[in-house]
């Protein structure tokens, strides 16, 4: 007679197969089917969003920002709802994150096309070769160009950058190689973040103090406006180059070193090698911090309206000082000097992209083979 724990271990029992193998028992499984939205779905609730709001709005009298930003909403909400009905709640959240990511990267776009946009369109106006050949000196109204501004630029900033980036470069080898999380390296990364975001108008001050008590009052020439930029540009350099050589594996460093290379030259040939790109990012985004700023040069450098090449003697003009004056100061025509304005900008903002397409080159030359 079995029991009742005999007839449950038998309806238990593992079931044995013809050939004498055992076969595991079979699990339940729920398969749960779920719908799918064809691919022009999205488009269509996009649509149907941007009309009716375009509707609601119109009935309001509002402006476009309102109409973007109710459509990105009513645009979030049914795409969560339809997909939550048709798919399920998981496919349904990961649509909805999706919308939400897209729209904050198009809001966080529109400032940069817009700027864009309207630089390129009012810049236009003067962007010909006078205004690359030509001075201000003479000119009370039309014509005239800002090829003294464009030299100044050019000689004040590359003083900034010859100064600071080898200083950059050889405090950041120093705090990641050689600092060993010292006092010393703590002190320096210490003062490099109070003077990441000390204001420019501080580093004009402090330039325009310096040079004032060694050669008295009222200075103002080309490499004053360089040191102020210096002091901008350093701790830049330097977190951006101690970011990429702390990213290099220490097993290259190690390699290098039970080869028996000494430390300095492990340094030189693997680490600065493999960090190359991201180096020259980083210089190339501190000489674009400091290439349009204005409040240190109107204080150390002055203006000019001829052509100055000498940084060591007298006022020089720089792009950002002389887009300033045009725009805030204009003489008659006023026309004329707006547009000489909006084309010192174009010509700050394409020395930039050619900054940026030269850190690229390097980057590529520099960066470590891989086949």
């Amino acid at each position: 007679m079995s029991t009742g724990t005999e007839r449950n271990r038998t309806d238990t029992e593992v079931p044995v197969t013809s050939t004498g193998l055992e076969t595991p028992a079979a699990t339940p499984t729920v398969l749960r089917r779920t719908g799918s939205l064809p691919t022009w779905a999205p488009w269509a609730l996009l649509v149907a969003s941007a009309v009716l709001t375009g509707g609601l709005v119109a009935l309001l009298g509002s402006g476009v920002g309102l109409w973007v930003v109710s459509t990105a909403v009513v645009y979030a909400v049914a795409t969560y709802v339809v997909s939550r009905v048709v798919e399920g709640g998981r496919r349904a959240t990961d649509r909805l994150v999706t919308v939400v990511v897209t729209t904050a990267f198009l809001l966080a776009m529109l400032p940069l096309v817009s700027v864009l946009y309207t630089v390129v369109s009012e810049g236009w106006a003067r962007f010909d070769a006078t205004f690359f050949t030509q001075s201000m000196r003479g000119i009370v109204g039309v014509g005239g160009g800002g090829l003294h501004a464009i030299q100044g630029t050019l000689i004040i900033t590359g003083l900034a950058a010859l100064m600071s980036i080898p200083i950059g470069i050889l405090t950041a080898i120093y705090l990641v190689e050689y600092g060993n999380n010292s006092r010393l390296a703590r002190a320096i990364t210490f003062f490099v973040d109070v003077m990441t975001g000390i204001p420019s108008i501080v580093a004009g001050l402090f330039a325009y103090a310096l040079f004032a008590l060694l050669l008295g009052p009222g200075v103002r020439f080309g490499f004053v406006g360089a040191v102020a930029l210096t002091v901008l540009m350093i701790p830049i350099v330097v977190r951006s180059t101690e970011e990429m050589l702390k990213i290099v594996p220490n097993e290259l460093r190690e390699a290098a070193f039970a080869l028996g290379v000494p430390k300095w030259r492990t340094i030189l040939k693997v680490v600065i090698p493999t960090t190359a790109g991201g180096i020259a990012t980083g210089i190339t985004l501190a000489v674009a911090r400091v290439i349009g700023e204005t409040a240190p040069l109107l204080v150390t450098v002055g203006a000019a309206l001829g052509i100055n090449l000498n940084p060591f003697s007298g006022p020089m003009a720089t792009l950002p000082v002389f887009s300033y004056y045009s725009y805030a100061v204009p003489g008659i025509p006023r026309e004329a000097f707006i547009d000489r304005a909006w084309t010192a900008a174009l010509v700050l903002m394409l020395i930039v992209m050619v900054l940026n397409i030269l850190a690229r080159v390097i980057s590529r030359i520099f960066a470590p083979k891989t086949r």
